[in-house]
């Protein structure tokens, strides 16, 4: 890919035209004009540019020169180099004696813009590479490629060595998250130089955290960075290359199962796979003819199922309290104990049975949304 591109070879022209008083006009490597000041010369091929590149020094051109040389004018010409490689020429237009004194200062301007635009693309090439990484820790099916991955992290000098967090950051914007998201990550890049960062879809960011940063510390950062609504979720910790496609399944399913218990909330949310390890782990339970078993009873509540089953939720999540439930679901406690003898009766289950409610409690979980 060429150093010196067209769109790079105009920034030149209008920048340094700005400060000097002169024309000036941006060669490639062949000699050609591909941007200028007075854009009927594009494209021409300069003389005293194919002089300079040539020598590789600067080369100037008085009114004598010019009349032996074909289609030149009077100027000076500079070769540019970017890391030690010869990209093209930059020229200004005039009597040498008047244009020589600023001819190093476009020279230098011109190398500036260039090493600037190089790096922009390689730091631009070394995110997406590292982007690629973690799309495919977090893709479970990578037992093929184990020693692939191994030898991409050593080369980004990462070790999985201890454990490793995965965050999962949902943006509740609809139509404007993913330019949201695509602004946000160079950001939470340049704040964590240490994470690992990846869109995984148009509303989620993928964060691999390698310095064990606190929950709460990421979620204030994320609030300077991020002030879109959103929810950030923490993943089991675990150790190894294999264990990150683990951790990122947790997060996400941690996110789903606190969200549907917190119902719908507005603004920046944080939820924890440590928060709600039982639900999550028992969410793989959800398949097959075991699934089905295990949702049954709440199957079985018929017409009353969404209030019998809205019963059974709050009561869980206070623990069995008659009080605190009541209070929770505005009703009397005689009438969530009319409530849960009717579950008793339907499901065939006895509430004040250890493995009978583990059993409802399960069912619940398999059946919430």
């Amino acid at each position: 890919m060429d150093i010196l591109s067209t769109a790079l070879a105009q920034d030149i022209v209008t920048r340094t035209m700005r400060i000097i008083p002169y024309n000036v006009n941006v060669m490639d490597a062949n000699g050609s004009i591909i941007a200028s000041g007075n854009a009927a010369r594009l494209g021409e091929l300069h003389a005293g540019a194919l002089l300079a590149l040539a020598k590789k020094l600067t080369v100037e051109i008085d009114e004598a020169s010019a009349r032996n040389l074909h289609g030149a004018q009077p100027g000076i010409n500079l070769p540019l180099t970017v890391h030690g490689r010869l990209c093209g020429a930059v020229g200004l237009s005039g009597a040498p004696a008047e244009v020589r004194q600023f001819g190093e200062l476009v020279r230098l301007t011109a190398e500036m813009i260039l090493e600037q635009a190089q790096l922009a693309g390689e730091l631009q090439r070394d995110s997406r590479y590292r982007e690629a990484f973690v799309l495919n820790l977090i893709n479970a099916d990578h037992a093929a490629d184990q020693a692939d991955l191994n030898a991409w992290a050593h080369r980004l000098g990462v070790s999985f060595a201890q454990p490793h967090n995965v965050y999962v950051l949902e943006l509740d914007d609809g139509d404007t998250a993913p330019a949201h998201l695509q602004g946000l990550q160079p950001r939470l890049q340049a704040r964590l130089p240490s994470a690992l960062t990846a869109a995984a879809g148009p509303r989620e960011l993928v964060i691999l955290d390698f310095e064990d940063h606190q929950q709460h510390a990421l979620a204030t950062l994320l609030r300077e960075t991020c002030p879109q609504p959103h929810t950030l979720t923490m993943g089991i910790a675990l150790q190894g290359i294999a264990g990150v496609a683990t951790s990122y399944q947790s997060a996400r399913t941690a996110a789903r199962v606190a969200r549907a218990r917190d119902g719908k909330r507005s603004g920046q949310r944080l939820y924890s796979y440590y928060d709600h390890a039982l639900p999550v782990l028992l969410s793989g339970l959800n398949t097959g003819w075991q699934g089905a078993q295990l949702r049954a009873p709440i199957e079985k509540l018929g017409k009353n199922k969404d209030m019998l089953q809205r019963t059974l939720e709050v009561w869980f999540a206070h623990d069995g309290h008659p009080a605190a439930t009541a209070e929770a679901l505005h009703i009397h406690r005689n009438t969530l104990d009319y409530r849960l003898r009717r579950i008793g009766d339907i499901t065939g289950l006895d509430l004040a049975r250890l493995e009978d409610r583990f059993m409802l409690y399960i069912s619940v979980l398999l059946s919430s949304p």
